[in-house]
């Protein structure tokens, strides 16, 4: 099977890559660039820590959590808006029962 590969095709490994991940720690891996930066390794990936946590490199979470609480102020505001309409009605039906009276 090596007989039929292309020759000079192929790009050169590295079996001595060094590999940073996000936390600081320094890993030699095989690949075919001689250095990486990585966002998770082994040292602090939840799967093998047993720690939950959240890798937002995009502030995707941060967003998620600003146009909910946006979408529960809104809700709330239209809720009070519709409890003061209410109580108004009623106030005015109540004011013109008096006035027949």
């Amino acid at each position: 099977m090596l007989k039929n590969m292309k020759k000079d095709i192929h790009p050169k490994y590295n079996s001595e890559a060094k590999a940073v991940c996000a936390c600081g720690n320094k890993l030699t891996v095989g690949s075919t660039v001689s250095e990486l930066e990585v966002e998770l390794c082994s040292a602090c990936h939840p799967f093998y820590t047993g720690k939950q946590k959240l890798v937002d490199t995009a502030r995707r979470v941060e967003k998620f959590k600003e146009r909910d609480a946006k979408k529960s102020a809104d809700a709330l505001k239209a809720k009070k808006a519709k409890e003061a309409k209410r109580l108004k009605e009623k106030k005015e039906k109540r004011d013109k029962a008096n006035s027949t009276k």
